[in-house]
């Protein structure tokens, strides 16, 4: 009698110990409103009243929108944080998980259906599918072994509707796609979601104009040279929201590469990627989402750090004569200030790190950036300084000739790679040699890294077009006073002319031919993008020239 007693007792703990949850799954978010949802969850509470069980509250899971034949509800939704919760251990042993059918849990491919399934059951915790009455767990599947070939039974046909349901969408998204590129269908293609400015009305895509106007402010202050922080700052004071997101500036860059920016959709079916021009309103043209992604791919850096960003530091631009070395900026914010609050001159300095890393630079010492960005500002504000740096009419003519020569080499590329893949179709039946399989991916590399080529030499081909020298130079000239004031926007206005212009600036801190004097000069060699060197002797205190050429000093 007392035995027994003890085995209720156990009974009644572990029935007390016993949590139940319910997961809610369904891959259209517009079954919430309706029956799905309801369904479902009463499906687990039935089953827990049955029982005698509560059921916990505390813990939901629901997926609305979430496929389980692509596992979305795994990689992003709330049955994934379920199966990291098991395997930290944070569901207990005993728990029970109510769902409406095996479908709900997964339509992935048969075996990684059941590894899920396993997972769970694996961890102690009572897999019940409602709508038919079963239950997995270990002790059932090793009484019954037979429920689980069932189980697998009811996982490929999940998965095979699935699958056949998704060819047929993605056959007639294609035809959709094709018709949209041949100008035979202008309605909407429901694949992928759309940018947030935009909205359909019933006939076509129009602006959402709130949303629209915070998108055009993010992107002239990214193309000024906002980094993410001072970007989400600004855009804050302005009353600008762009994304209802935690990881506000990933968003903002990730927001920068995207084509609809131009008013393309681009959808990708097996590997085929269909390019949908003019499905949404503009916000750029072609030549400025270009531009803009150029810009993206160096935002690194692009972005001015601290609060005095450099203008001619942080770009991969500025090196040391002497030894080769990249030269970096320091602000010695610390030290004494003058009587606006900004700092001395001399406690914003330029240091070769070929001397202070490792001792490869045989000149010791660093000297002020204020000079150097006064004469660099002074020059470039100058019309005819600007047009001789720059030679346009060299440059536009170089950036023809490379951009001929990478078109060529793409379609010479394209003629191997087709070369190659008429022989691997021709070798019917036998083994498909290795080397030609390790050609055709070294040639599809090729001509994927010149077009990458060909897209940047496109974009200077339009900015050098596009330069008109008075223009530039009084943009220069504009930034001058509020650039050596410190303002922050004027210094991201001038960083970004300063990596627009120049290719590489070469500094020698204690003039070209060091010597034992306190009063050395600073000499600079400026060298444009498809432009001419040019020499500058600076004043080491001022900035103002002292001697200046084409070539050299």
């Amino acid at each position: 009698m007392g035995n027994f007693l003890i085995v209720i007792n156990i009974a009644k703990i572990r029935m007390e110990n016993t949590k139940v949850y319910s997961y809610l799954r369904f891959s259209d978010p517009k079954q919430a409103a309706g029956s799905s949802a309801e369904r479902q969850l009463k499906y687990a509470e039935k089953w827990a009243t049955d029982r005698g069980l509560p059921l916990d509250s505390a813990l939901s899971l629901r997926d609305e929108g979430l496929s389980a034949y692509h596992q979305k509800h795994v990689k992003q939704g709330a049955l994934g944080t379920f199966l990291a919760a098991i395997s930290d251990g944070r569901i207990p042993p005993g728990s029970v998980l109510v769902v409406e059918g095996l479908d709900r849990l997964s339509r992935a491919e048969p075996i990684q259906a059941q590894a899920q399934l396993a997972q769970i059951i694996n961890a102690g915790i009572t897999v019940v599918t409602a709508s038919d009455g079963r239950e997995y767990n270990r002790e059932r599947l090793k009484a019954q072994p037979m429920d689980l070939v069932y189980s697998l039974l009811v996982m490929i046909r999940a998965h095979e509707e699935s699958d056949t349901k998704s060819k047929r969408v993605k056959a007639a998204i294609r035809r959709l796609c094709e018709a949209w590129i041949a100008g035979t269908y202008r309605g909407i293609i429901r694949n992928g979601r759309d940018p947030h400015w935009a909205r359909w009305n019933g006939k076509a895509f129009e602006l959402v104009l709130e949303r629209a106007e915070a998108v055009k402010v993010a992107l002239q202050l990214f193309k000024t040279g906002y980094g993410g922080t001072r970007l989400v700052k600004a855009l804050d004071e302005r009353g600008l929201r762009v994304f209802d997101t935690g990881n506000y500036s990933a968003s903002l860059y990730k927001l920068f590469k995207r084509p609809d920016l131009a008013g393309i959709k681009v959808l990708e079916l097996d590997g085929e990627e269909y390019r949908l021009h003019n499905y949404y309103p503009r916000l750029i043209d072609d030549t400025e989402l270009a531009e803009l992604q150029s810009m993206n791919a160096t935002r690194k850096r692009r972005k001015g750090k601290g609060e005095i960003p450099g203008i001619i530091t942080g770009l991969s631009t500025l090196y040391c004569g002497y030894c080769g070395s990249a030269v970096v900026g320091q602000n010695l914010m610390g030290r004494a200030k003058k009587p606006d609050g900004t700092l001395q001159d001399g406690h914003r300095r330029l240091i070769c790190c070929g001397h202070s890393i490792g001792g490869r630079c045989s000149i010791p010492g660093s000297c002020s950036v204020v000079p150097v960005e006064k004469a660099i500002l002074s020059y470039c504000s100058d019309q005819f300084n600007l047009s001789r740096l720059m030679g346009n009419d060299d440059r536009a003519q170089t950036l023809h000739v490379e951009l001929i020569a990478a078109r060529g080499r793409i379609v010479d590329l394209e003629r191997q790679l087709a070369r190659v893949t008429e022989a691997l179709l021709a070798d019917e039946g036998g083994a498909t040699p290795l080397v030609f399989v390790r050609k055709a991916r070294e040639l599809e590399g090729a001509i994927a890294q010149t077009r990458s080529e060909e897209n940047r030499i496109e974009v200077e081909v339009r900015r050098a077009s596009q330069r008109h020298m008075p223009d530039v130079a009084q943009a220069w000239a504009e930034l001058v006073d509020g650039t050596l004031a410190l303002d922050y926007d004027s210094r991201m206005r001038a960083r970004q002319l300063v990596e627009d212009t120049f290719e590489r600036i070469v500094i020698y801190q204690r003039g070209m031919t060091p010597g034992d004097t306190d009063v050395r000069p600073i000499d600079l060699l400026l060298i444009a993008k498809g432009g001419r060197p040019r020499a500058l002797r600076i004043n080491r205190r001022t900035g103002a020239w002292i001697a200046g050429e084409e070539g050299g000093i």
